[in-house]
């Protein structure tokens, strides 16, 4: 309990990535640590990048992980793992889902999406995982669970009881939806 565990969360407006953050917070807390948090939403009503911050362990004094010293990188969406990347620590693990939303840029042709980006990731980081998260949300029932099971995934790598993040899911999701967010987090704790 005494390491530090800093991670990012990157995506794009709408993905999801506030409530992400909220569970993860809010696991970490039940879970014993002390947490701090800090998101950064840009432009993310028009697709923009969000990123969010997050440390947790005996003692924290800022919200802001650092250059080089990010533990786990949850990106969202492809591009904005390259962005964030810089962030990532040597022993660090980037999870990504692979999913591209094209950039404003790219939409109106003045910018090319990379087509590499996974090869470019696993050349620099020793750590990357791919996560087909939208398939793993259509097989939980809604694809808008895709960062849930993005969660699940991630959990695997933080040391925080499943028991924890299942109860901090069904208090934090819309009653509905609990079923299905539950089963995308397993889903994705049970892929890679």
């Amino acid at each position: 309990m005494d390491k530090i565990t800093n991670i990012i969360i990157t995506g794009v407006g709408g993905q999801g990535i506030l409530l992400a953050s909220e569970i993860i917070s809010e696991s970490a807390v039940l879970a014993g640590y002390d947490v701090k948090r800090s998101e950064i939403h840009g432009m993310a009503q028009r697709g923009g990048s969000v990123n969010s911050h997050i440390r947790f362990g005996k003692k924290i004094y800022s919200p802001l992980v650092m250059k080089g010293e990010c533990d786990l990188l949850l990106a969202f969406e492809k591009l904005e793992a390259i962005r964030m990347a810089d962030f990532i620590n040597k022993e660090g693990t980037i999870i990504v889902n692979d999913q591209q939303i094209n950039p404003v840029p790219v939409s109106s042709g003045s910018a090319v999406y990379p087509e590499n980006i996974e090869e470019i990731l696993k050349k620099y980081f020793p750590s990357v995982i791919f996560v087909n998260a939208f398939e793993l949300a259509k097989q939980a029932g809604n694809v808008r669970t895709a960062n849930i099971a993005l969660l699940g995934v991630a959990s695997k790598k933080l040391n925080i009881p499943i028991d924890v993040w299942e109860k901090v899911i069904v208090e934090r999701v819309p009653q509905r939806a609990i079923e299905v967010n539950l089963k995308a987090f397993h889903l994705g704790l049970q892929s890679t």
